[in-house]
């Protein structure tokens, strides 16, 4: 879910070349072509078909649990970092960027939207934007340790590979350490300037007195409501596996989200649900049928986001005494 902008029209990013910003959702729709030519049509609609009220249900409880956790997440490394953020504005930005990550190709452009808005309201853009960088990426991380721990306890596709992901993991946690005391206190470069910049950044957003604890706490409980919710849409497609079998297969499904390249939400979650799914002794059309249902129950989940986006669009009434 990693685990989430605003009154106005979206604010214009960065700009890029028009060949490079279609080729993230060009290759969700060549997963997708994959995935149709591979097991057909039928588990998607199956997965579509098979959402009921009480999984719709389910989800819509979770999300508002998962939406006012990375709001609190996002206040916390906010305030670190000096950018009044209250819980209430917080909450109507996330819940507006979960829909627009939902619903728009890329799956970041919500966060994008937030980030940037977050700043303006701020008078300062470049801290607000700072700040959802690395909430989002606290996030990550924390997502990341959870994950190695749940596919070193069950079996799974990539156990066999988990001690070379573990070493990998630790080399670079120690390269990151290392950059950071190699960062000099000093010096005019511009390299200088933004690695001191960065390192403040942690310090007082993430690692600060009062935030660590509660952006661990936030993001353990956010990702417990992605697996929460992906159990549920494997239930409501009839898989009866164990949890033990199923979480694994979760695990690698959420992480595929992290990669923006999908469309409306889909492409890598279903591709490797697909494989994962047929790699654990199932079907790659249950692995489909369960991102599909996914899917449908997390674009649910987010229409709040919606209505907080148009209320936000119409008109405000006049103040005033009526005489």
């Amino acid at each position: 879910m990693s685990h989430v902008a605003v009154a106005g029209p979206v604010p214009a990013v960065a700009p890029v070349r028009p060949r490079r910003s279609w080729v993230r959702p060009l290759v969700g729709v060549a997963v997708l072509v994959v995935l149709v030519v591979s097991v057909g049509t039928g588990p998607f609609l199956t997965g579509l078909r098979l959402v009921d009220v009480p999984a719709l249900a389910a989800a819509l409880g979770i999300g508002v649990l998962t939406t006012v956790c990375c709001a609190w997440r996002w206040s916390l490394v906010a305030g670190g970092l000096g950018v009044r953020l209250p819980m209430r504005d917080a909450v109507a930005h996330c819940y507006r960027a979960v829909f627009l990550n939902s619903t728009l190709p890329g799956g970041v452009l919500g966060d994008v939207h937030r980030a940037v808005q977050h700043g303006r309201d701020a008078g300062d853009v470049a801290r607000g934007v700072r700040a959802v960088i690395w909430e989002r990426t606290a996030g990550q991380v924390v997502q990341v340790v959870i994950a190695v721990a749940v596919l070193a306890a069950f079996p799974s596709p990539v156990r066999p590979y988990l001690p070379a992901l573990v070493a990998a993991l630790v080399v670079a946690a120690l390269a990151v350490v290392l950059a950071a005391r190699a960062v000099p206190r000093s010096g005019a470069s511009r390299w200088a300037r933004a690695a001191r910049a960065a390192l403040a950044d942690v310090r007082a957003g993430v690692l600060g007195r009062g935030t660590w604890a509660g952006v661990v706490v936030a993001s353990t409980v956010v990702f417990a409501g992605h697996l929460a919710t992906f159990v549920v849409a494997a239930r409501t497609a009839g898989i009866d596996a164990p949890l033990s079998r199923l979480l694994p297969l979760t695990l690698l499904a959420l992480l595929a989200m992290a990669v923006p390249l999908n469309v409306g939400g889909f492409g890598p979650r279903e591709g490797v649900a697909a494989w994962a799914f047929a790699a654990a002794g199932l079907t790659a059309a249950q692995g489909v049928a369960t991102g599909t249902v996914y899917g449908a129950l997390v674009l649910v989940a987010s229409l709040p986001g919606a209505a907080v986006l148009l209320a936000r669009r119409l008109p405000r009434p006049p103040t005033g005494n009526c005489r």
